[in-house]
């Protein structure tokens, strides 16, 4: 081996590249060794949140009242926002002790360009349901377009 050169397996590592051959564990995603282009985007090949789960995050937080409702203005579209602030207003994910977590996600993609989710929050033995819609905008963004709470079970 000439002087200076690495073996393969102590590939250096550069920020936003992952040294190919390897696994990134917490994703198990493929390896990958090219570089993210865009600044401030996670690399490219580490697997990017899918945005049913960002959106039902964030909507847990603001049914919650872990964030307020306008944290929804720019991420939703519509008559979405008008029925998050009447949905907010009643608080109803709103618990004493256990926060409300979301334990599952579905999704059906009735078309290109949307996405119809729904999501199983639990916040300790209460279990309750929700469904929204997202769409992407012109500008590539998703956007919630429509949002519904069931009961408690």
């Amino acid at each position: 081996m000439p002087s200076g050169a690495r073996p393969a397996s102590l590939g250096r590592t550069t920020a936003g590249t992952v040294p190919a051959g390897t696994t990134h564990a917490a994703h198990g995603g493929p390896p990958t060794d090219a570089p993210s282009t865009r600044p401030g985007r996670l690399p490219a090949g580490v697997p990017q949140p899918r945005p049913t789960d960002r959106f039902a995050e964030l909507l847990v937080a603001v049914l919650s009242g872990q964030r307020p409702v306008h944290a929804m203005l720019r991420h939703s579209a519509g008559q979405a926002y008008d029925e998050l602030i009447r949905l907010a207003e009643r608080g109803p994910l709103r618990t004493r002790g256990a926060r409300p977590v979301v334990r599952d996600i579905g999704w059906f993609v009735p078309r290109e360009g949307a996405i119809e989710a729904f999501a199983r929050i639990g916040a300790g033995d209460r279990l309750r349901a929700m469904a929204f819609r997202l769409e992407r905008g012109r500008d590539l963004r998703w956007r919630c377009t429509a949002v519904e709470l069931g009961g408690p079970r």
